[in-house]
């Protein structure tokens, strides 16, 4: 068995386009969340989303061509890949790319080319959809362009696990290390779903908040809370085998020490109440990690805002650890970002990272009212300094998917 280490990571977010914009807004308490902007909303109930600013496809791609052949969720994945790839400094190694790979998932892969494409069929006929329309839509292709750009031959594959797929990529990644198949896989998640479809999806499934105050939307373990706000962007890291990083003299950030990977089986949107899968991912991430009452803790929360999950997450944490969970540091940090989706798991698993690298906890923004169902420390409103040595980050997704990964503070 092999060791895992943490040696690069990348950010697109409604909180900052690259590692040190996005980790001093988290810090900072900063919220992502506005009026949607990306297209007229008028007839929908919901007003608020969590959009990526500023992003310029130009400044990661080398022609206009590749550009136009991408949709959003593989442009997102792309540039967060160039700076974990560049932060890791791996390329500049001997690394086999034999044994590079690439784990990216997406929870809805490019939705965005799909309805593009529906209305050019419906308005124009068949010969003016796309030729590009398949590879630009397909959940896969955020791995297949991060792969080509950089000659990764190793395990390559994508997850689609909903709102867990990226923590899955990390956790899949993390296994494929550990036993021997790679040295070094790119992985995470990303997701570009902010269109009118999307949403009414999930405000007629009543999942997203309809506030219409930025600062009274996302309100995870509030008792205010009343639904998730839909956010967007890409999370990549570089994981790599711990001796082979130390070899090259890499900076290790984290090493990855556990994974649970579940099923509720029970329903194909609403978690199980009694938490059972939640609560048996926590607790093999746990149990492989090693992690003790002993250890100073903190746990990145799937914290969605949702009745449901919010307190049935607080019943898992309190399950697994009993009394010890009420000296956890807890919070989530989709108070700032909004839900991204298929992209959630890995920008929290960063988050997670560079909490046990800086020994600031951040906090979950917008806190204001207790929940005799959440009654943990959610780190309310502003960051705290903790020597945190060990780290979880969990996500939940549609179907009943849950997945946990475990991390220790790097040596």
């Amino acid at each position: 068995m092999y060791r895992v280490a943490v040696t690069g990571m990348g950010v697109i977010s409604p909180v900052g386009n690259d590692l040190e914009t996005f980790w001093s807004s988290i810090k900072e308490g900063k919220n992502g969340i506005g009026k949607i902007s990306r297209f007229d909303a008028s007839r929908l109930k919901a007003s608020l989303d969590a959009e990526v600013k500023d992003f310029n496809p130009k400044d990661y791609y080398p022609s206009a061509q590749e550009i136009r052949r991408s949709d959003l969720c593989m442009q997102y994945a792309y540039a967060a890949s160039i700076e974990a790839v560049n932060m890791s400094g791996i390329m500049e190694s001997d690394i086999n790319k034999d044994r590079l790979g690439v784990y990216i998932g997406s929870g809805i892969g490019g939705i965005s080319t799909t309805i593009t494409n529906t209305l050019r069929l419906n308005e124009k006929g068949p010969d003016m959809v796309s030729p590009f329309f398949v590879p630009m839509m397909i959940s896969n292709m955020p791995t297949g362009s991060v792969a080509i750009r950089f000659g990764a031959k190793g395990p390559t594959l994508p997850v689609v696990t909903a709102c867990a797929s990226s923590s899955h990529t990390l956790g899949e990644a993390y296994r494929a290390i550990k036993h021997g198949y790679a040295d070094a896989i790119i992985a995470g998640g990303t997701e570009a779903a902010i269109n009118e479809l999307s949403m009414a999806g999930f405000v007629n499934c009543q999942a997203l908040s309809l506030a219409e105050d930025p600062d009274a939307a996302s309100l995870p373990f509030d008792k205010r809370r009343g639904g998730f706000v839909m956010g967007e962007g890409a999370g990549i890291l570089v994981l790599e085998e711990y001796e082979h990083a130390k070899k090259r003299g890499a900076k290790i950030y984290a090493e990855i020490t556990g994974y649970g990977n579940t099923c509720d089986a029970y329903h194909i949107t609403a978690p199980d109440p009694e938490g059972y899968g939640a609560m048996n991912a926590i607790r093999l991430a746990k149990e492989e990690a090693g992690i003790s009452d002993a250890d100073e803790i903190y746990i990145n929360a799937h914290g969605t805002g949702t009745h449901l999950n919010d307190a049935m997450e607080t019943k898992a944490i309190k399950e697994v650890f009993g009394d010890k969970a009420y000296s956890i540091h807890i919070s989530s940090t989709k108070s700032m970002t909004g839900h991204m989706l298929g992209a959630t798991g890995a920008v929290e698993a960063i988050a997670t990272v560079l909490t046990l690298d800086s020994g600031i906890i951040p906090p979950t923004i917008n806190y204001k009212e207790k929940d005799e169902e959440c009654d943990l420390d959610y780190t309310p409103n502003k960051a705290v300094k903790a020597d945190i040595n060990a780290a979880l980050s969990s996500s939940l997704g549609f179907g009943g998917h849950n997945a946990c990964v475990a991390f220790r503070k790097a040596e």
